[in-house]
C-alpha cells in the first residue's frame, strides 16, 4: 500500500465516523429535578468515536497509514496500555470531568451506538440533522445554500426569552447557511469572517491583524483557537442562553492524512473546551 492511498483511507474513515456516529453528553441525574437556564453545545468535526472512547489507534501510528512524522514522540504523548488510559491522555478534561459528572453515549464497543439517518457521509447533512433533529434528502451537498429547515437554534431564537440570546461560532465557513442566519437573525461568526465589530475596538483590531497575518492552511476553515477567541470576545458583552461552538481542525487534518496533527488537535480542543467552560462558570449569569 502506498503512502498516498493510506492517507486517503484515513481521511475517509474519520469523516464517515463523524457523520455516522454521534456522542451525547447530558447532566447526571440528580435527586432533585434541575431547571437548566443556559445551554452550551460543542461539536468537534471529524473526531472518530474510536479515539474518543479508545484513545490513540496503534494501527495508525505509522507513516504509511497515518502520515505520522515523529512516531516515538506521538507514542510518548498518547499511547498507553489500556483504552481507558489512552482516552484520558488524549482528552483529559472530557474523561476526568465531563464524563465523570455527566452521561456519555456513543461507545459502540458497549452497544451504545448513536447514528444519524441522512445516509450522507459528509458535514452539511450531518450538522443539519444534529441541529434540526431530522434528516432531509434535499440537503445533499456541502454547498453554501440556506437550510430550508428550522434548526433548534432558530426555534428557540423565536421565543421571547431567547431573542438575541442565541449565538454560534464555528471554524467552518458554511455554518451561516446551515443555521440560515439570513432568515433566523442568529448571530453566526464562522470561517475567516472578521471578528464581531461589537467587540472592543482595540481587541478586535489585534485579533484581526493576527488572523490576517496567519498562513491559511484551508480556505474555508479557520484555526480553532481563533474560533475560541472570537467566542470569548463575544461573551464580554453578551450572555447568550444558547451558545453553539463548532470546532473543525480534527476533520481537516484527517483529510490531509496527518494522524499526528489530528490527535494533537483533539487534545488542544479538549483544553479549549475546559477553558471555555471555566470562563462561563466565572460569569454570574452562568
Amino acid at each position: 500500500m502506498s503512502d498516498s492511498r493510506g492517507l486517503r483511507q484515513l481521511a475517509g474513515v474519520i469523516l464517515f465516523s463523524f457523520v455516522a456516529g454521534a456522542v451525547a453528553v447530558t447532566p447526571a441525574r440528580a435527586a432533585e429535578p434541575l431547571q437548566s437556564e443556559n445551554v452550551l453545545l460543542v461539536t468537534l468535526d471529524g473526531l472518530r468515536w474510536q479515539e474518543l472512547f479508545g484513545g490513540c489507534d496503534e494501527g495508525l501510528l505509522n507513516k504509511e497509514s497515518g502520515g505520522v512524522r515523529d512516531i516515538p514522540a506521538l507514542k510518548s504523548r498518547f499511547w498507553r496500555e489500556t483504552a481507558e488510559a489512552r482516552r484520558e491522555a488524549l482528552m483529559p478534561y472530557f474523561w476526568k470531568t465531563i464524563a465523570a459528572q455527566g452521561q456519555v453515549f456513543g461507545d459502540a464497543t458497549r452497544n451504545s451506538t448513536v447514528r444519524v439517518t441522512n445516509g450522507r457521509n459528509f458535514s452539511y447533512p450531518g450538522y443539519s440533522e444534529i441541529l434540526c433533529g431530522f434528516s432531509d434528502p434535499r440537503i445533499d451537498s456541502n454547498d453554501k445554500v440556506n437550510n430550508p429547515n428550522v434548526t433548534m437554534l432558530e426555534w428557540l431564537h423565536q421565543k421571547p426569552a431567547f431573542t438575541r440570546r442565541v449565538a454560534a461560532f464555528a471554524s467552518w465557513d458554511v455554518f451561516p447557511w446551515i443555521i440560515n442566519a439570513e432568515r433566523s437573525g442568529i448571530h453566526v461568526n464562522s470561517g475567516w469572517q472578521p471578528i464581531d465589530p461589537a467587540v472592543e475596538a482595540a481587541r478586535a483590531a489585534v485579533l484581526g491583524d493576527v488572523t490576517g497575518d496567519l498562513p491559511r492552511l484551508w480556505d474555508g476553515v479557520r484555526y480553532d483557537a481563533l474560533t475560541y477567541q472570537a467566542t470569548l470576545d463575544y461573551l464580554k458583552d453578551h450572555r447568550p442562553r444558547l451558545l453553539f461552538v463548532s470546532l473543525g481542525e480534527t476533520d481537516d487534518f484527517a483529510h490531509e492524512g496527518r494522524y499526528d496533527l489530528y490527535l494533537d488537535s483533539a487534545f488542544r480542543n479538549d483544553r479549549l473546551i475546559e477553558r471555555l467552560w471555566n470562563h462561563l462558570q466565572s460569569l454570574p449569569e452562568y
